[in-house]
């Protein structure tokens, strides 16, 4: 088996029947013993600062997936016309210019992505002779229009991905695309709905976020299989009753529009599992959004609310709630009956100005807002019976706290500066695996940790002075600058952090699913 010194390869068998999905991994990649002395199948060449295609890949003529994507690759060179059973290529995020004509002879390709390249849009043209093509992803590629031999010669396409280009319309002859499922228009210049897009009965998703569409047509009622439909950040000041007719719709993103209400039909839809309306100037939760009972994801961010409706306890499938921005004053006692929420954000409202006492105890809560700290009056705040396992910083600044009960949680230490909480005369923390101060120390009492903490923090002050005192002298003898010595002496640790991987703001999921 040939080893290439460029890259490594990966060898699969690939199945018949491939789905890709956008900003995931494409494939899964994997070493299948029973095939790596037979053939080739899978090559994944990726990520390896490559200017041009290795010609070593056309010597694998059975290859039927590469990855080439996150290169500096600037051609196609002619030989790619070996690769007689490819059927998955991926070229983005290239510096790919024009198309070679020999990669219309790839009879069997069925997805390509030529994302992120300054192709040429004449160039593309090439594109409408891969018949057997079911994804074509053109994301940021810098086009101001779809070349019409394109919509005209492809007729398998299943997605069609034109995310983040300059199109203002689609050529009529997008209705060719008779098996089209998926088709991704966000971040262009649109300011009419493609009407043409209402006659494609088999479209599952369509994302058209962040144009400028000021209108929906009525015709969207003809397609009744669309599941995923995305008009956020448009210029929407009403919806067509029309909508209602979708009957499969499951997701429907109308955040950041001109919305003042909600047509009542739309009540009709059943099947709706995630709704955003944050953004919009509703003013009241539309009545018809608490008969979707199957809604997991709710957004009603910065949409003017004063309270919630009574019915609101219906949704006893929300599993995240977003309430941020608006004109709450107290929380809601309709969430309690939401026994399924997982996530609730009521950040930047008006509540906690005069709350004196909040019982969270006996659920399920894994930390505390920062927003705590910004409750000037609160005396009393029972977290018992919790999951809480680290407390926030900003409880330090709730200086009228007379009452701290977290008995019974999962807390190893207590923020450094606690005892600034002068006003603190109840602090129980039994059922916890403290460490930072230990279990014997908080048996003592408040005295006890109190002095625990600022020993500990007069250490740490000390140990900071000694170390700076350290590396100043180590500039001083000549072994590197200060900046250097700044940085972790035990290299090759990832910190927590960077292992988890970043969070979504505020904790708050994305839109679902898009490909």
């Amino acid at each position: 088996m040939r080893r290439f010194w460029i890259f490594e390869l990966f060898f699969t068998i690939m199945s018949k029947d491939i789905k890709s999905v956008e900003h995931s991994p494409k494939i899964h990649q994997r070493n299948d013993p029973q095939h790596v002395n037979d053939r080739t199948f899978f090559i994944d060449a990726s990520n390896q600062s490559l200017t041009a295609i290795p010609l070593e890949i056309f010597t694998f003529t059975e290859l039927e997936e590469v990855h080439l994507e996150n290169n500096q690759i600037e051609e196609i060179p002619q030989e790619i016309q070996r690769l007689k059973n490819i059927r998955v290529l991926y070229l983005d995020k290239n510096n790919l210019r024009s198309l070679c004509p020999a990669l219309g002879l790839l009879s069997s390709l069925e997805s390509l992505d030529l994302s992120y390249n300054p192709i040429f849009s004449s160039s593309l043209v090439v594109v409408s002779f891969l018949h057997a093509l079911r994804e074509l992803r053109l994301y940021q590629t810098d086009l101001k229009e779809i070349p019409v031999v394109v919509c005209k010669n492809l007729h398998h396409l299943e997605l069609l991905g034109l995310t983040g280009n300059h199109l203002k319309c689609l050529p009529k002859e997008i209705v060719n695309q008779t098996k089209l499922r998926e088709i991704y228009l966000k971040r262009n210049q649109f300011e009419v709905f493609p009407q043409e897009l209402c006659v494609l009965y088999t479209l599952e998703i369509i994302d058209l976020d962040e144009n400028k569409i000021g209108a929906i047509p009525e015709e969207i009622g003809h397609l009744t299989g669309l599941q995923k439909f995305y008009m956020a950040s448009n210029n929407l000041p009403v919806l067509p009753a029309s909508l209602c007719q979708c009957s499969q719709l499951s997701v429907l993103d109308l955040s950041h529009n001109l919305l003042h209400s909600i047509p009542k039909s739309l009540a009709e839809l059943r099947k709706m599992t995630e709704i955003g309306l944050s953004g919009n100037r509703l003013e009241k939760v539309p009545r018809l959004i608490c008969r979707w009972t199957s809604l997991h994801l709710l957004y009603l961010g910065n949409t003017g609310l004063h309270r919630l409706r009574g019915s609101f306890r219906c949704l006893v499938n929300l599993r995240f709630l977003d309430l941020s921005q608006n004109h709450l004053d107290h929380c809601p006692l309709q969430i309690c009956a939401l026994k399924n929420l997982e996530v609730l954000g009521l950040d930047d409202n008006k509540i906690g100005q005069s709350l004196k006492e909040l019982y969270i105890e006996n659920n399920h809560l894994e930390y505390l807002p920062v927003s705590l700290g910004s409750m000037p009056n609160l005396e009393v705040l029972d977290c018992r019976h919790n999951l809480l396992k680290q407390l926030p910083d900003a409880i330090c600044q709730a200086q009228a706290l007379k009452e701290l009960r977290l008995e019974d949680n999962l807390l190893t230490h207590l923020p450094e500066n606690l005892d600034s909480l002068v006003n603190l005369k109840v602090l129980t923390l039994m059922d916890n695996p403290m460490e930072e101060p230990p279990k014997e120390v908080c048996a003592e009492g408040n005295e006890a940790i109190w002095k625990y903490l600022k020993e500990n923090r007069n250490r740490n002050i000390m140990a900071t002075k000694i170390q700076a005192w350290w590396r100043g002298t180590m500039v001083q003898r000549g072994f590197g600058k200060f900046g250097e010595l700044l940085k972790p002496q035990k290299k090759g640790k990832t910190s927590p952090k960077d292992k988890k991987g970043k969070k979504d703001v505020k904790g708050k999921p994305g839109k679902g699913k898009k490909k």
